[in-house]
């Protein structure tokens, strides 16, 4: 979890249990200096937590008196659930500034019980997640979200310009937020990141979505062969559950063959790129098609033998 976010708790820990504490005593404990303390003390007066400023020789900042809040009464794992899934997603935001994750996180240990606050707060400093979905504009989230539960048309604006669609779903896959549905303009199931999108307005008009549609399934589908320009086959000596307890979703669709072995159905847009990935498993293998494929890998086979060569020159 982000410095910011454990100082933030941190300070408030301190505050709520102490009363009046010097500016000094909270950069000594929190290992800051006083220009932290100040931006931190402003973190918390925006999270609509009032801290009172007392000058003179024996100021300090504390809570107002009296604005403690009745302990929200979560049990031990759903308060961790909680805990985990903002702190994993945490995203890289301004160096040195609580976002809105920390702000969050400060306001859920603020409700907690002082026991399990501490517990939490404790898991909190000691996890880190090298990445979690980027987060997507929160009114446009909400947008979308609300279009998807009501089943009513959105108008919106991407960067390819302005859409009219049907809100099938909305799917996090790989730190990236889609929206699933019917595009009218192209007459076909589309899907779009959130990062693309500027704005979104719900219609009148509302839709019936098709019987059985998965979002989830289409976008791994897009993500492993609509998007790409080449379609591989390739047969893997192993067995159903091994290839998908170690290869990634969105690395293709596995079947099992009836005469042994699963056959990868996968998207390439650089052949060779595929050859160098496929000599990386950890299982025999054989490409079926296209016929590329095999010319990609065999290059890739000769750059291999030749880097051997160099590697034990003769005597």
């Amino acid at each position: 979890m982000s410095r910011p976010a454990t100082r933030v708790l941190a300070l408030l820990e301190i505050l709520q249990e102490r009363g009046l504490v010097s500016a000094d005593e909270l950069a000594r404990r929190l290992d800051v200096d006083a220009r932290a303390v100040r931006r931190y003390i402003t973190a918390l007066r925006d999270m609509d937590i009032p801290v009172e400023s007392v000058r003179g020789r024996y100021g300090g900042y504390r809570l107002a008196r009296g604005v403690r809040l009745p302990p929200l009464m979560l049990a031990d794992d759903e308060a961790v659930a909680v805990a985990v899934a903002l702190a994993t997603g945490k995203q890289h935001e301004q160096v040195g500034e609580p976002g809105p994750t920390d702000r969050a996180l400060v306001k859920l240990n603020r409700v907690l019980p002082a026991p399990l606050r501490r517990r939490v707060t404790a898991l909190i400093a000691a996890t880190s997640a090298t990445a979690g979905p980027l987060t997507p504009e929160p009114h446009l989230a909400l947008t979308l979200a609300a279009a998807v539960h009501a089943r009513h048309t959105v108008r919106i604006e991407h960067t390819h310009g302005a859409r009219e669609v049907d809100p099938y779903g909305l799917v996090v896959h790989a730190r990236r937020w889609y929206l699933v549905g019917h595009d009218h303009l192209r007459a076909a199931i589309r899907m779009y990141r959130l990062d693309r999108i500027s704005d979104a307005a719900e219609l009148p008009g509302t839709f019936t979505p098709p019987d059985g549609f998965d979002p989830v399934t289409h976008v791994l589908r897009m993500l492993t062969l609509g998007a790409w320009t080449h379609r591989t086959e390739v047969w893997l000596d192993t067995d159903l559950d091994t290839a998908r307890d170690q290869l990634p979703a969105t690395f293709g669709n596995l079947h099992a063959c009836p005469d042994g072995g699963v056959l990868l159905v996968s998207g390439a847009e650089n052949l060779p790129a595929m050859a160098r990935i496929l000599t990386g498993l950890p299982w025999p293998f054989t490409v079926r098609s296209p016929p590329a494929l095999v010319a990609a890998l065999a290059e890739h086979v000769t750059a291999l033998t030749l880097a051997v060569a160099r590697s034990h020159p003769a005597p």
